[in-house]
């Protein structure tokens, strides 16, 4: 089932950033761990009361959950589940939730198939809050990157 919403001269920023890119939003030092099939980055926009949020991305561009392979997306969620666990040894969070959205009802704005893993904190009121992201800038993410990436090289 290919259904896809990009323009047709859609620029994917994920691909370019997976490529060793970066823009406004992403730099190279937000990587906190890559394979052969995914890349985690500290994500660029956070809500209020979760700091520090990942996206795992798939190294290969597919728009949604649509058209992802079934070996891509297992591999998604094998590192979200590494990502998840990190963010609890790390971070110290009370736990974790993971959002995937699909098409412009669902949610979707980029046009690239990730999953967002956040840090939760008890009371954080994350669904009331949903409207209350906001983007933040490297200087903000690099203390959040660097202790992933301290996880990661042991882990």
């Amino acid at each position: 089932m290919n259904i896809t919403h990009a323009p047709h001269d859609y620029s994917c920023p994920f691909c370019a950033f997976i490529a060793g890119g970066g823009d406004a939003y992403t730099q190279q030092d937000d990587i906190v761990f890559k394979n052969e099939y995914t890349t985690v980055v500290v994500a660029p926009r956070w809500w209020v009361n979760n700091p520090g949020s990942l996206l795992v991305v798939p190294n290969k561009h597919f728009e949604n959950i649509y058209d992802i392979t079934e070996e891509y997306l297992a591999e998604v969620y094998k590192t979200a589940q590494k990502a998840a666990i990190a963010l609890r040894e790390v971070y110290g969070c009370d736990g974790t939730s993971m959002r995937q959205h699909n098409e412009p009802a669902g949610g979707q704005d980029a046009w690239h198939f990730h999953v967002q893993v956040l840090p939760r904190y008890k009371g954080d009121d994350l669904y009331k809050n949903n409207d209350n992201n906001r983007f933040v800038d490297a200087e903000a993410r690099a203390p959040f990157a660097e202790k992933l990436r301290a996880y990661f090289a042991t882990h």
